[in-house]
């Protein structure tokens, strides 16, 4: 639960400062086999990933974190990947985080 509640930490500081009623919450679960090592949210209407919201932190299998974007966009269109330390990844496009409440990661 320290590493849960750690990384929960990590999420939520490098994504915001302070939530605000625009702001986007939801939940990552990892129930993957495998640590989730790179996580990365961008606007849909963007040709590249925002930097690794995890930076050196990791999400483990059976773990969640809840996750707070505040870019300022009036946008609800987004793009996930994540990145696991076994070398797969997992790109899904076009999501809407307003509606989502919660993203898993499977194998």
């Amino acid at each position: 639960m320290k590493m849960r509640a750690a990384v929960a930490a990590i999420a939520t500081v490098l994504m915001a400062t302070s939530v605000s009623a625009e702001d986007l919450e939801f939940l990552i679960v990892n129930d993957s086999s495998a640590d989730l090592v790179e996580f990365n949210v961008s606007p849909a209407s963007s040709d590249s990933w925002e930097g690794n919201l995890l930076r050196g932190g990791y999400l483990a299998p059976d773990y969640e974190i809840d996750v707070v974007i505040a870019d300022g966009l009036t946008t609800c269109v987004y793009d996930i990947r994540g990145g696991f330390d076994d070398g797969s990844s997992v790109e899904d496009y076009g999501l809407n985080l307003c509606d989502l409440g919660e993203y898993v990661f499977t194998d």
